[in-house]
Formats: C-alpha cells, sequence, structure tokens
C-alpha cells in the first residue's frame, strides 16, 4: 500500500493583506501576526513527519515554509510553478482601487474566473495548468512520502478544487483560504481522501 500525505498551506499574514493591497508576483513582509501564524503552525505540526517541502520563492511563502521547518533537517525546494497569481497591471494597487477602475474584470476575477484577463495578468487556466503540473510531479516523486508545500491563495485553491472535483466557476466558494491555513490530503494506492480544507485549529488566542 502507497501512503502518499500532502500538506498545503497559505503563507502568513502580510502587510499588503491588511491594507488590501493585491500582490500577485509582487511581495510584502509579513506582519508580526503572520509570522506568529507561521510559529503557531510550526507548534502544530512539529511531530509531523515531513519528507520533502516545497515552497513558492516569493519571500512570504519562503520565510513562512523556513519557520515552519523549524530546526530540522528537511530538504526545501522552491518553484515558480508555486507562485501565486501574476495579478499584472492590478499588482501594488488596493482592491477598492481595481473594484472601482475594472468593475467587469472584477467581477470575473471572483464570479466567472474563465473570463478573467488584464494587462501582464495570467489567466485562471494559465494557474491552472502549471501549479497541477508541479502537483503532479511532487506527488510522482514522493510517492509513499509526506510532503509539505506552502504556497498562495489561488493556488491553493486550484489544487484543492483538482482533488475535490469542483467546478472553475465555484473556485471561491467556501472554506476561505486563511493565512497559514492548512489541507492535509491523504493519497492511500492513488486514491485521494482530503482530511483538512482550510483548518486554522492551530491558532491561539491573542
Amino acid at each position: 500500500m502507497k501512503h502518499t500525505k500532502l500538506y498545503l498551506v497559505r503563507h502568513g499574514e502580510t502587510e499588503w493583506n491588511v491594507v488590501h493591497r493585491m500582490q500577485g508576483f509582487q511581495d510584502s513582509a509579513l506582519t508580526a501576526l503572520g509570522l506568529q501564524q507561521a510559529e503557531w503552525l510550526r507548534k502544530a505540526m512539529h511531530t509531523v513527519t515531513l519528507d520533502a517541502i516545497y515552497a513558492s520563492p516569493s519571500p512570504r511563502a519562503l520565510r513562512t515554509a523556513e519557520i515552519v521547518r523549524g530546526e530540522r533537517n528537511i530538504p526545501l525546494k522552491t518553484s515558480e510553478a508555486l507562485m501565486e497569481m501574476g495579478f499584472g497591471v492590478w499588482e501594488g494597487c488596493y482592491s477598492s482601487e481595481v473594484e472601482s477602475g475594472y468593475p467587469e474584470q472584477w467581477h470575473n476575477f471572483w464570479k466567472e474566473p474563465g473570463k478573467f484577463k488584464v494587462e501582464g495578468s495570467e489567466t485562471y487556466a494559465e494557474v491552472r495548468t502549471r501549479s497541477l503540473h508541479k502537483l503532479q510531479e511532487i506527488m510522482e516523486t514522493h510517492e509513499g512520502q509526506s510532503v509539505l508545500i506552502v504556497t498562495h491563495t489561488v493556488i491553493i485553491k486550484h489544487l484543492m478544487a483538482y482533488f475535490e472535483g469542483r467546478a472553475n466557476e465555484q473556485l471561491w466558494d467556501l472554506p476561505y483560504i486563511h493565512p497559514t491555513c492548512l489541507c492535509q490530503i491523504d493519497i492511500i494506492d492513488g486514491v485521494p481522501e482530503i482530511v483538512l480544507h482550510g483548518d486554522i485549529s492551530h491558532y491561539e488566542p491573542s
């Protein structure tokens, strides 16, 4: 029996998250709370066996991965295929500016993903293709092992939709992908089972 465990994690809260600025390929630092969220997850996962960690090279994701790994000697690799969706001309803009300046594409982004495209952005199909290709590669390389993937909201939405069989039109339905939330998929002899989806039970009271 081959039992593979995948753990998908979003990066911790960032400075741009707090003020609702679009990040995409751009980056902003983890806030004090974002660092704390990563530490909470480290404590929650410190007894979980991990054979490898993969992370987006965006500093917010890589830093989160480093904190969760802690002092453990676990290989950590980065892959651009795990980077957040490229938002093109929206990157660095406040959500309110984007919503008022691009009302049709703002609607498409959330409600009709197949129609979304702005100058310099990726399409949802492009993001799905690159992230699922990397997922398949990771699953083949680490069959029978446990792997942590630290990435971004749109990537996690696509990967979980793959395991759920969720239609693209329902991509943004609940659960919400909170900072450092944890998804767990157990794959036994090729059959996936979703164990956790957007779990934040590791959050501690402030």
